[in-house]
């Protein structure tokens, strides 16, 4: 929000932002050189930031904000709350953000057979039984395309989609020797296989983003953010590995896209 005040990126404000109350917390925190806490799993807000480009094309951003727990809550329970619905029947362009320092091929029935699964975990006293990250990513998206009364018996032009590797700075010198794409195969292979498949080509893309650049600590405050403020900090890594620090490039980039329908 503090970048889109700045004339010198892709997208800036034309007007003042609507209930900014979700967002009040994590500006005052930032601003103290501190990282804030997450939103609680039973928050949907929405706020309407009126934006436009570097083109002068008009745009009113309406951002949600929810917690976590919602998107994990809905592949467990296999159901799409109405609110999310009628997002998924209105949008053009999904935003898919993933922590991907956290995320990586994991055993499970999709690469190992069901029975050195069962006897490893139970060797461990593991119980339950989870698909790994990267499937349950899949599957998400399978139901969102489902909600969306789309097929895959050919590529997606519609919804456009943008997959946000968040936390970048976190993965040390890989972030340093390859594109996002190639992070994005190598830590989620069968995501990526799901996605080029899927997917018309110049429909999706795969960016990296470190939108804090560094590690902050709810108790500790960091000196350089306060000296320079958290709008000198974060970096957006594009499809071919260069950084900028437009933050709002992936939207910026995604808006583009649709654009071109």
């Amino acid at each position: 929000m503090l970048r889109l005040n700045q004339k010198n990126y892709a997208l800036r404000m034309r007007g003042a932002a609507t209930n900014l109350d979700a967002f009040d917390e994590v500006t005052r925190a930032l601003a103290e050189g501190k990282s804030a806490g997450h939103t609680s799993w039973t928050t949907y807000l929405e706020s309407l930031w009126p934006v436009v480009d570097e083109n002068g094309n008009e745009i009113d951003l309406e951002w949600p904000d929810y917690g976590g727990e919602q998107v994990r809550r809905l592949i467990d329970d296999r159901k799409v709350p109405l609110v999310w619905r009628d997002r998924l029947l209105s949008c053009d362009g999904w935003l898919l953000m993933v922590r991907i320092q956290r995320s990586g091929v994991e055993d499970d029935i999709f690469s190992r057979p069901l029975a050195d699964i069962l006897s490893r975990r139970a060797a461990e006293g593991v119980k339950e039984i989870r698909s790994s990250i990267q499937a349950r990513l899949v599957e998400l998206l399978q139901m969102l395309i489902y909600v969306r009364g789309e097929g895959t018996s050919k590529p997606l032009n519609s919804p456009a989609l943008t997959i946000l590797l968040s936390c970048w700075d976190e993965l040390g010198s890989e972030g340093e020797e390859r594109t996002p794409a190639q992070v994005l195969h190598s830590r989620l292979p069968l995501l990526s296989s799901f996605v080029k498949t899927n997917w018309v080509d110049d429909r999706v893309e795969v960016l990296g983003l470190s939108a804090l650049e560094k590690s902050l600590q709810p108790d500790q405050a960091d000196a350089d953010y306060i000296d320079k403020g958290p709008e000198n900090f974060g970096y957006v890594v594009l499809s071919d590995g260069r950084r900028d620090a437009d933050l709002s490039l992936p939207i910026a980039r995604l808006a583009a896209t649709l654009a071109k329908r």
